[in-house]
C-alpha cells in the first residue's frame, strides 16, 4: 500500500509541475526570443518582485500568451510594451518610463544623495571651525595668563 502511496504521489507531482510550464509555437526564433525578453521585462501584477516569466500566478500565465499572441500578430516590442503598460500602469514594467508622475523616482535618490552630502560637508567645516576657535580660545588664555604673571 505504501508503494501505491509514494507513486501516486511522485505522478502528481511530476504532472503537476509539467502544468507550470507554458509551450508557445513561433513561427521563428526570433520571435521566441523576444517573447522571452518581453516577459523577463515584465512584472507580475500579483506578486512583487517577480517577472512574467518567474511567475506561475494565473495573471502570469495570461500576460505570457497575450504577449504570444500580440506577437504573433506582428506587433512590435514597443506597442506591446506600451499595450501592457495602459493596461497595467507603471508597476508592469520593470524599468518605468521617466515621466513627471516617476521623476522622484528616477532622480530622488541623487537629490537625497546629493543634499546629504551637502550635509555631511557642512557639518565637518563647522567642526573643524568649532576645533580652531576652541584651540585658539586656549592659547588666548594662555598669552593673558602668562601677561598677567609678567605684570606683577
Amino acid at each position: 500500500m505504501t508503494r501505491y502511496t509514494i507513486l501516486f504521489t511522485l505522478l502528481f507531482a511530476a504532472s503537476a509541475s509539467l502544468a507550470a510550464i507554458d509551450a508557445y509555437q513561433f513561427p521563428t526564433e526570433d520571435l521566441q526570443k523576444r517573447h522571452q525578453d518581453l516577459i523577463d521585462q515584465l512584472r507580475c501584477p500579483q506578486c512583487l518582485n517577480t517577472n512574467l516569466a518567474g511567475s506561475d500566478a494565473m495573471i502570469a500565465k495570461d500576460l505570457r500568451r497575450e504577449v504570444h499572441r500580440l506577437l504573433l500578430e506582428g506587433k512590435s516590442d514597443d506597442e506591446i510594451l506600451a499595450f501592457m503598460h495602459q493596461r497595467y500602469g507603471d508597476f508592469i514594467l520593470y524599468s518605468p518610463r521617466v515621466t513627471p508622475a516617476t521623476i522622484l523616482l528616477w532622480f530622488g535618490p541623487l537629490v537625497f544623495l546629493s543634499i546629504a552630502m551637502v550635509i555631511l560637508v557642512l557639518v565637518v567645516r563647522h567642526r573643524r571651525q568649532q576645533v580652531v576657535d576652541d584651540v585658539d580660545a586656549e592659547h588666548l588664555e594662555n598669552i593673558l595668563i602668562a601677561n598677567r604673571g609678567e605684570s606683577d
